[in-house]
């Protein structure tokens, strides 16, 4: 028999019962479920990751959704579980759905929420954040005083990189690539390089503006190039962020021969996927290189890192918080929910997910619709008319 796992009920009478893996920021998500006829149960099990057989345990035999996490593995055994349980959305409260076996879900008749839109200005800040810290050695010197080392001012202490006037390039020019090159370039007064299978207009034209400004008040324009290779943005950029999404071609796009391309002291970050990086050659390089410096905020295997990664005093490692601030989380929150709620009211798909602002307007009522079904086409959901 399987263990009981704890829970804390909202609306006990609720017509439709939808389960949270986890407890979620903020209080409106819990708000629209329970004033839409939901019994919510949320998991209070003291667990980072539960198991598929915990999940199981919460589907029971009478479930109408799931809110899950992105370190959940979905796949046959839940979504048919969550089928015979009568539950017809699973969302994860995450943009990316990695840990989704999305043709499972298809086979079962499940619809896959997600949460895009929320996230972008979020996680290119903490890129842009990893950025500035490794260039000028914030952590490694933050360290250093606290352990009562500092004794006075040294003309070689912790002497890191200048960002004006360099170049950062952006693998994956897409909102959240885009958002941070904004940011490092009007911030920084960086010049641009990027990569990505399509244009990114909009990101040119921007750049083109800000340099004409610059030109116009006296000083340096900045510039912008779109490279025809990734290589040839690893060769000649300063500083590296990395956005692009995970699949069989992005897996460790990252890797000694790339490595070998960077600058000696060059700046890579990635806040996107762990695995487009080959930590292990990551660290290797890191070794051989004191003055090449990282900022990650994912890993390969999480939540652990590759062997050696810690002690590397030129990287800069935080946990998965990109999209840490209480905006987002809390609007994460809001449209994982809505998005099973939808489902289940039989509301159509909402037709831009990246525009997600009347979902998060807390003075007026969510349109009725789901903010993001990634699996839509595939059910033949209809799309919203509003």
């Amino acid at each position: 028999m399987a263990k009981p796992i704890s829970i804390e009920v909202w609306n006990p009478s609720g017509k439709y019962r939808v389960v949270s893996t986890k407890s979620m920021p903020g209080t409106r998500w819990i708000k629209l479920l329970t004033d839409n006829d939901c019994r919510l149960e949320i998991c209070t099990e003291k667990k980072t990751i539960l198991s598929v057989d915990d999940i199981l345990a919460l589907i029971g035999d009478h479930c109408h959704g799931v809110i899950g996490q992105l370190t959940e593995d979905w796949g046959e055994v839940l979504f048919s579980a969550l089928k015979r349980a009568g539950g017809t959305a699973f969302s994860n409260m995450a943009v990316g759905y990695n840990n989704v076996d999305v043709d499972a879900a298809n086979k079962n008749g499940i619809a896959i929420g997600n949460t895009p839109g929320v996230l972008t200005e979020t996680t290119a800040e903490l890129a842009a954040s990893l950025s500035v810290a490794a260039a000028r050695r914030i952590v490694e010197a933050d360290q250093f005083m606290r352990a009562g080392l500092y004794d006075g001012w040294l003309p070689h202490l912790f002497v890191g990189n200048l960002l004006k006037g360099q170049t950062v390039g952006v693998i994956g020019a897409g909102r959240i690539g885009s958002a941070y090159a904004r940011m490092m370039i009007e911030g920084f007064k960086m010049n641009l390089i990027y990569f990505d299978l399509y244009q990114s207009t909009r990101l040119e034209k921007f750049v083109t503006a800000y340099g004409q400004f610059l030109k116009a008040n006296g000083e340096q324009p900045v510039t912008w190039k779109r490279a025809s290779s990734m290589e040839e943005v690893l060769r000649e950029a300063d500083v590296i962020s990395l956005h692009p999404v995970l699949d069989k071609t992005t897996y460790h796009l990252i890797n000694p021969e790339r490595l070998a391309m960077m600058k000696k002291e060059a700046v890579l970050v990635n806040a996107s996927r762990g695995p487009v990086i080959d930590e292990v050659a990551l660290v290797e390089h890191l070794k051989a290189n004191p003055m090449f410096r990282v900022g990650l905020d994912v890993f390969e295997d999480e939540p652990y890192m590759k062997p050696g990664l810690a002690e590397m005093k030129n990287a800069v490692v935080v946990p998965h918080i990109a999209s840490a601030s209480k905006w987002t989380r809390e609007g994460m929150a809001t449209l994982a929910a809505l998005n099973v709620l939808g489902k289940i009211k039989g509301y159509p798909v909402w037709g831009n997910p990246n525009a997600v602002e009347p979902f998060l307007d807390e003075e007026a009522t969510p349109p009725p619709a789901c903010p993001s079904i990634v699996n839509a086409k595939q059910l033949g959901l209809p799309s919203s008319k509003l």
